[in-house]
């Protein structure tokens, strides 16, 4: 990283309610997910994973998307949206009035296959039936989100030449979106982070696209990593309440950054994050005693004075 100062404003998008209770086998049910959502919408966060609209044998815990959704109050402004991994998922989202969606495929055939049954040319190739179902629908936003975009549980460590060649089919079709580069294992380190978001940003400026990061902390470099993304141009970064998730098709991957210490990292550097830490871990502590909940992070574990004091003086 340089010397150089950067303090612009980041947006945290809090994946908790998906890719959290994704991997949560007891079922939680859907007043406890309404009510974890409104949580994090009173704590001043803005955007929120509230599901998935996959298959419900493959993944039992997100069979209540629509009606979580549906449920929730939200304050003007805020963004509930809703993982994708097919037209038959976008479908679904878009007859339940879902608009803001999030489609996910991953570079690596083993990782694709495993978490979404099919090839990667398959994946790419129905991202056109995506733009086309979602053009005229009023309100539609749309993230793409690279799994193993830096390292793969079967194949290791991922080549940028492969990313690079995944996002020359994505960003083809000159429709507006936001691609997400996500860690999916936890194993990318922040000189990698650092140097794909910069090889990116330059191959397609001017291609319509913003970018955002998916960090996990399998290996405590989470916080590492999206502070590299940061100083790299990122201005928007997932991650979960609790440190909650893991993905059930990367053996070995935990839990996602947690939002907390995100949220008390970048404040104490001067960001701006609009989210009150206090309030944040609050509803962290409930996700915590969550039956079989996988959490993570350090914040929530530091002495609540402590954590919520003021920046020491140099």
């Amino acid at each position: 990283m340089t010397d150089t100062i950067i303090t612009e404003r980041v947006e945290i998008v809090d994946v908790a309610p998906r890719d959290g209770f994704q991997a949560v086998g007891p079922w939680i049910p859907t007043e406890t997910k309404v009510a974890v959502v409104e949580g994090l919408l009173a704590a001043g966060v803005r955007r929120i994973e509230t599901g998935a609209f996959v298959s419900p044998k493959a993944v039992p815990q997100m069979a209540d998307t629509a009606e979580v959704h549906a449920a929730v109050t939200r304050p003007e402004g805020a963004r509930l949206c809703a993982l994708v991994p097919n037209e038959t998922g976008v479908r679904r989202a878009l007859e339940a009035g879902i608009t803001d969606l999030v489609y996910v495929f991953s570079v690596t055939e083993s990782h694709n296959q495993g978490n979404v049954r099919r090839p990667v040319a398959d994946s790419l190739a129905e991202l056109e039936r995506v733009f086309e179902l979602g053009r005229d629908v009023d309100g539609f936003q749309l993230r793409v989100n690279v799994a193993t975009a830096f390292d793969c549980p079967f194949e290791g460590r991922v080549p940028s030449a492969a990313v690079l060649a995944c996002l020359d089919k994505v960003t083809a079709h000159g429709f507006p979106m936001e691609i997400g580069l996500c860690d999916t294992t936890g194993r990318a380190f922040p000189d990698q982070v650092a140097d794909l978001f910069d090889r990116t940003q330059r191959a397609y400026d001017g291609a319509g696209c913003t970018w955002a990061f998916h960090g996990h902390d399998t290996f405590g470099l989470g916080v590492s990593n999206a502070l590299y993304a940061y100083q790299a141009g990122v201005r928007v970064f997932d991650a979960a309440a609790a440190g909650l998730g893991g993905c059930p098709f990367a053996p070995g991957a935990t839990g996602n950054t947690a939002s907390e210490d995100l949220v008390f990292t970048f404040q104490n550097m001067g960001v701006e994050t609009g989210i009150d830490l206090e309030r944040l871990l609050a509803v962290a502590e409930d996700i915590a005693v969550l039956p079989q909940a996988a959490t993570g992070g350090h914040i929530r574990t530091v002495p609540r004075a402590r954590a919520l004091a003021d920046r020491p003086a140099a």
